[in-house]
């Protein structure tokens, strides 16, 4: 686990139920999920999305079951999905029986949707037979009438209620493996209502801002609401509620979880200064151009790319790899110590290359191989970008000189 996980609260114990093979809850790697956007029915079209997000980084997809073709589509795309599958259920009890027939290892049900009780505990004992889990995925937009009256709306207050009375319908047919959502969009009510639900529920919830809309706000929306409460140990699964390509959700879930030290990197992080006028190049241009040639790599690494060889290799020094980029040249550096430095037009090849090399060599074997003669020409570099571009910060004994002179008048 990264250090930064030490950082955040401990997080909250729950029980943990088993969607196929992903465990969710307890002490279970938090879990990422998305939402396939095709026809159910359209099986070769969904399993390709469903392999798209799996290699994204989900570890569970969802599919809307609302018709008899969307039914027997999933009964062919369960055996041939490399993730669990959940049925996505809103008004028909039919769709959520004829799902558990064909095999998913979830079900999600929308409580203001699914409103007969004898029908919810219907599926509750279907599913109970079955070994199979259910989300009681409550949603602001979608709360029973009744519920709304009496709360006012949908506060945290209701939304909780509409969970509480779902999970008493359960209860009464012996069924509890069971994980809960209670999704806003807007972000203030949905950290309320999960603050409320982790301590009225042990179920494991799964987090999201429900209708959070396109990037870049909708990206936002959702990082401010999931990010919040991860950090305060709240959450044991997530989704990102993007419009936009699903495969969008499935890569801010994982990236997330992996900026947070809550799951171990699958790819590449790179960080980059946000550039200054001391720069010698188009930090930016190069930061973009590293992210696509090391994205496509897919190595789990950390590269740093700074602008300015005076403070770069020591304010990255965590990094991997990096380059900082001096005058005409780069230097670049594993672990903040310099191993080569390289023309400004060979500056992208050159991480790439070395990224290659750590995947294979690992970070102790290409710091023994790096050029000894580096770290002087580097020094130069740096000597040099301090006479031009220092500035004032060249004449601070001069100031400080000054500044006593003034006291001590």
């Amino acid at each position: 686990m990264d250090v930064t996980a030490s950082a955040l609260s401990p997080r909250r114990p729950t029980r943990q139920i088993s969607v196929g093979a992903v465990k969710v809850g307890g002490d279970a790697p938090i879990s990422v999920q998305s939402m396939t956007t095709t026809k159910t029915g359209n099986v070769e079209g969904t399993l390709q999305q469903i392999y798209a997000l799996a290699g994204a980084g989900a570890d569970i997809v969802r599919c809307t079951c609302n018709d008899q073709a969307a039914a027997e589509g999933l009964a062919q795309i369960v055996p041939r999905s490399p993730v669990p599958i959940v049925a996505d259920i809103h008004f028909h009890v039919e769709m959520a029986l004829a799902a558990l027939e064909a095999g998913v290892q979830g079900l999600r049900l929308n409580p203001g949707n699914l409103r007969k009780p004898e029908e919810i505990k219907l599926v509750a004992s279907e599913a109970r037979d079955r070994g199979v889990p259910i989300r009681i995925g409550v949603n602001a937009g979608s709360l029973h009438p009744a519920i709304y009256e009496k709360f006012g709306g949908a506060t945290p207050e209701a939304l909780v209620e509409s969970a509480r009375l779902e999970l008493a319908y359960f209860e009464e047919v012996g069924f509890s493996d069971v994980k809960i959502s209670v999704k806003a969009s807007s972000v203030a009510t949905m950290i309320a209502a999960y603050r409320l639900a982790s301590e009225t529920f042990d179920h494991p919830l799964h987090l999201g801002v429900t209708e959070a809309g396109p990037l870049p706000g909708g990206l936002l929306k959702g990082t401010a609401g999931i990010a919040t409460l991860l950090a305060e140990g709240i959450g044991d699964t997530l989704r990102y509620s993007l419009t936009a390509d699903p495969v969008e959700e499935a890569n801010a879930g994982r990236q997330l979880l992996e900026v947070l030290g809550l799951r171990e990197r699958k790819g590449l992080d790179l960080i980059a200064c946000p550039s200054c006028g001391r720069a010698e190049v188009d930090v930016i241009k190069i930061a973009n151009e590293a992210q696509i040639a090391l994205s496509a790599l897919d190595v789990p690494i950390q590269v740093a790319v700074m602008g300015c060889v005076v403070n770069g290799p020591g304010e990255a020094r965590h990094a991997d790899l990096g380059i900082a980029a001096g005058k005409k040249r780069g230097h670049l550096f594993i672990q903040g110590q310099i191993i080569r430095v390289v023309p400004e037009d060979e500056m992208v090849e050159a991480l790439v290359e070395e990224a290659k090399k750590i995947a294979v060599e690992g970070v102790e074997a290409r710091l023994a191989a790096r050029d000894r003669s580096a770290e002087a020409e580097a020094a130069a570099d740096r000597a040099l970008l301090l006479d031009d571009r220092g500035g004032d910060a060249n004449h601070d004994g001069e100031r400080i000189e000054k500044i006593r002179r003034r006291i001590a008048d």
